[in-house]
């Protein structure tokens, strides 16, 4: 199916897949995150993700959260290093409902000083949480460390005695400054006439005046590795292993995703879960990820086991790298991995959430969209050499870096 495309004048773009379900998404994706704070509003892109829902000029808090879900439909937001974006689920007919109510809070967000305070408290406990779950915080604190005096390296969650000075002009400041209407598309997948999609979304958004982004990331350019073991007061340790790694733009970055599938990804077959997981039983968890920004990668190896295995289960980690070093893969073996990942892309698809957010980011990164067909066809093209050379860049035993909360129990 084509992805249909347009761009309203004010520069906002729109891409759109029309399908047979009764059950349509559409969502807001705008290219503004955690690295795009000054050093005084950390945390200030992922508070306006959760402030946006508290008031409106004309709806309460109560309001915007019972509007979808009155209709059986569903409201949501994320915040990455990157993006924000706000989006929904809902039955077909309920599109212009769903337009109506993503619009009013991103563009008619009134930031209640009431509701200010109450979130703070909200965002600071989730905060807190996260630094009681180390399998969660571990991930924070190894991307502080690796994009050390760095945007990049922030928590997405921001620091709370930054967030609790937030104030509204604080936050309109960051939104005039941030949500540039280049930097902003919109994705829908559903059973919606694309003139249909276009006319409601230009009633709800057209107000919004051009407002072109004048402004360019700092880019990330010093990596050192390192190796720091954190003694906390945990029953289990945990353990992340990795390097920087290419970035969106980078045409390796495919290899390195297959390589990633073939290593640590969500396969329970994959080199680290059968070899260390089921082979030994050292870890419940052991995965790896490969994480894609604008100017930057991240490889990560995870897992979490006894204290007393943290040194075994390392050297494990260690020979696997080594292998894919060392050794090509199989043509026999390389096929079977490339079928694994076209089929989990395949599976994911068939999720019209997913597909929508998707299709929107690499709108939003690339200004167009590779259908499945090219997908795929990027991935067959994928060689034993290209493996091999992608695994000793980013394996390089120099480069790797290591954190550990070790347990003092």
């Amino acid at each position: 199916m084509i992805y249909q495309q347009h761009t309203f004048e004010n520069g906002i773009r729109v891409i759109h897949k029309q399908t047979d379900s009764y059950v349509s998404h559409c969502g807001i994706i705008i290219n503004a995150g955690s690295r795009d704070e000054n050093d005084n509003e950390q945390g200030m892109a992922h508070f306006i993700e959760h402030v946006i829902f508290k008031g409106t000029k004309k709806r309460k808090s109560y309001q915007i959260l019972s509007y979808m879900e009155n209709v059986g439909g569903e409201i949501n937001a994320f915040t990455t290093k990157e993006d924000t974006c706000v989006y929904a689920s809902f039955l077909t007919e309920f599109l212009e409902r769903a337009v109506n109510i993503i619009s009013d809070i991103i563009i008619h967000s009134t930031f209640p000083e009431k509701e200010l305070k109450k979130e703070k408290e909200v965002v600071i406990d989730e905060i807190n949480s996260y630094k009681d779950e180390p399998a969660e915080e571990i991930f924070d604190e190894f991307e502080k460390l690796v994009f050390a005096s760095h945007p990049l390296g922030r928590y997405i969650l921001g620091e709370p005695d930054l967030i609790r000075k937030f104030g509204k002009t604080d936050l309109q400041k960051f939104i005039k400054r941030s949500y540039n209407t280049d930097e902003i598309v919109i994705c829908s997948i559903g059973k919606i006439e694309f003139s249909q999609l276009l006319k409601i979304l230009e009633k709800y958004f057209s107000e919004l005046k051009s407002n072109p982004r004048s402004w360019k990331r700092n880019k990330f350019k010093r990596y050192k590795a390192f190796n720091k073991i954190v003694p906390k007061p945990i029953h289990q340790s945990h353990c992340i292993i990795g390097n920087v790694a290419y970035d969106m733009n980078n045409n390796r970055r495919t290899p390195l995703i297959l390589l990633n599938n073939i290593l640590g990804g969500p396969g329970m077959n994959s080199r680290l879960s059968m070899n260390i997981r089921e082979k030994y039983g050292f870890c419940y968890n052991i995965e790896s990820n490969y994480s894609l920004f604008s100017d930057a990668g991240l490889f990560a190896i995870y897992f979490g086991t006894d204290q007393e295995n943290v040194e075994k289960t390392n050297s494990l980690v260690l020979k696997e790298l080594d292998k894919l070093r060392k050794s090509k893969l199989g043509i026999l073996q390389l096929q079977r991995a490339k079928l694994q990942l076209i089929g989990q892309l395949a599976i994911s698809y068939e999720q019209g959430m997913n597909e929508m957010l998707s299709v929107g980011k690499s709108f939003l990164v690339y200004n167009k969209v590779d259908s499945i067909e090219v997908i795929n066809s990027k991935i067959e093209a994928i060689t034993t050499e290209q493996i091999l050379e992608t695994a000793n860049e980013i394996f390089d035993l120099e480069k790797l870096s290591t954190l550990v909360f070790k347990s003092d129990k």
